[in-house]
């Protein structure tokens, strides 16, 4: 038997499609009977199992275990949770040699796909790339595996709750905090959560409904966390906190209704873990803002940049052992008392410690951060076969004219203005700009010359493309 998978899902740092479309319950298998295959390979036994609130993930979770079975591992079913809460199961237990969470994370809700841990490592790149040339062979093991159903919520937030240890718990008790599930897989872990927490905790959408019917989980957008902003505001609480549909990436908002962006988050996180371990390497993706890496080098850290993507981010802290790492899509790795892999629950816990221990409230942590003037992500639609070509032409032009370019992940050009940036997404047809300067005037001509080069590639920056 042999397999092919539609060209567009297999992807750099995950496995992705739509639904009905280009994904479908043979997909599913034939990862299930790849995965295993390469496990047992390299001399592995058992996997974790795990799923989001997505209306099309239970079916796509049993043709996954019917191919991880058949292909002769066994199989630990953690059920439908946040993707954490399955890395957190592949972790955490010493006879898990592998996990795969089945979601579609921040997507539309027709979408769907697979992430996957690999004996404690991140499988991407030519990882996934096997997986289909193992289906187009039907070059795979077979063997009889088993199937297990395991409760492993309540030890997942005994463990989250760790984070805050040695912080006082009547400061805790002070706290007014809001949280925004937005229908996502985090919704059951946020209740269980904030219970156990001492303060006061006003829950959002936590009713996991994979159709996403109050606003889209995805907290990088700011129109979708304009109902956090409003209870933060109604209610006069200390801050906000947002998350999309699988619990990997966090979102912010502080007491005036501020967003906290990723790369914010990331100084304040930075700032707490350099007290404790001074000089350490703080790595960032390359769409973060000069703010951050100047403030880690302030704190006697050792800032990083690097690119774009949860795996390869994950495989940087890895080589480099550093022991917090983030990115501006809201993932933050915590390696230090932690994982180190992107838990927007832990990120959470962490946000509460780091403002305990630095004694300021989050809108203080916020309100000290310099002022500057930044486009958010800028997406646009180009031919999937097309955005890494576009990139590379706008590459080799600034070069010739000798400009100060960073190409660790796309084009990252430096100016007396300050920066832009101009990146082909992995997970999507499109391309990601982003600007920051001191200034609106300044702002304008960063983004003056993005647009030039991109209509020198015979394309227009154009309306935003949607996730």
């Amino acid at each position: 038997m042999t397999h092919k998978f539609h060209p567009t899902v297999l992807r750099e740092y995950d496995i992705r499609g739509i639904i009905g479309e280009t994904l479908d319950v043979e997909d599913a298998r034939a990862i299930g009977r790849g995965f295993a295959t390469l496990l047992r390979r390299a001399g592995g036994k058992k996997v974790a199992v795990g799923y989001d609130g997505r209306v099309s993930s239970p079916i796509l979770e049993d043709a996954l275990v019917e191919g991880l079975t058949g292909s002769g591992v066994d199989v630990l079913r953690v059920g439908m949770g946040p993707t954490p809460m399955l890395y957190y199961a592949a972790a955490s237990a010493d006879d898990v040699d592998g996990g795969i969470q089945i979601t579609g994370s921040h997507n539309p809700a027709n979408y769907n796909g697979f992430k996957l841990v690999f004996q404690g490592r991140p499988f991407f790149g030519d990882d996934i790339l096997e997986l289909g040339r193992l289906a187009e062979t039907g070059d795979w093991l077979h063997g009889n595996g088993t199937s297990e159903r395991r409760e492993i919520l309540d030890e997942y937030i005994d463990r989250l709750l760790e984070g805050l240890a040695g912080v006082d718990r009547d400061w805790l008790s002070t706290l007014r905090i809001a949280w925004d599930a937005g229908n996502g897989a985090t919704g059951p872990s946020l209740e269980k959560l904030t219970a156990l927490l001492p303060g006061e905790h006003h829950l959002l959408f936590t009713e996991v409904d994979g159709r996403f019917p109050n606003h889209h989980p995805d907290p990088t957008e700011e129109k979708n966390l304009a109902d956090l902003k409003a209870i933060v505001a109604e209610k006069k609480l200390d801050f906000g906190l947002a998350f999309d549909g699988d619990g990997d990436r966090i979102g912010a908002i502080d007491g005036e209704g501020r967003v906290i962006w990723g790369d914010q988050l990331l100084m304040i996180y930075a700032e707490d873990v350099l007290r404790d371990l001074p000089g350490a390497t703080i790595i960032a993706d390359v769409k973060a803002s000069r703010a951050l890496f100047e403030r880690v080098e302030e704190l006697g850290g050792k800032p990083l940049m690097w690119k774009t993507g949860h795996s390869l981010i994950k495989s940087k802290m890895k080589e480099t052992q550093a022991p917090l790492a983030g990115e501006m899509s809201g993932h933050v790795f915590f390696a230090h008392q932690y994982y180190g892999y992107d838990d927007a629950l832990y990120a959470a816990i962490r946000l509460i410690a780091a403002s305990a221990r630095l004694g300021k409230s989050v809108t203080e942590l916020r309100g000290a951060m310099p002022a500057l003037v930044n486009t958010p992500e800028l997406r646009f639609q180009v031919d999937e076969s097309r955005k890494f070509a576009v990139v590379e032409e706008v590459r080799e032009r600034l070069k010739a004219s000798g400009a100060d370019v960073d190409a660790t992940d796309g084009v990252r050009v430096s100016t007396a203005d300050g920066w832009w940036l101009l990146r082909a997404s992995n997970t999507q047809d499109v391309l990601v700009a982003r600007a920051e300067s001191s200034d609106q005037a300044g702002l304008d001509r960063l983004l003056a010359e993005i647009d030039a080069q991109l209509a020198q590639s015979g394309l227009e920056r154009g309306e935003q493309a949607g996730h």
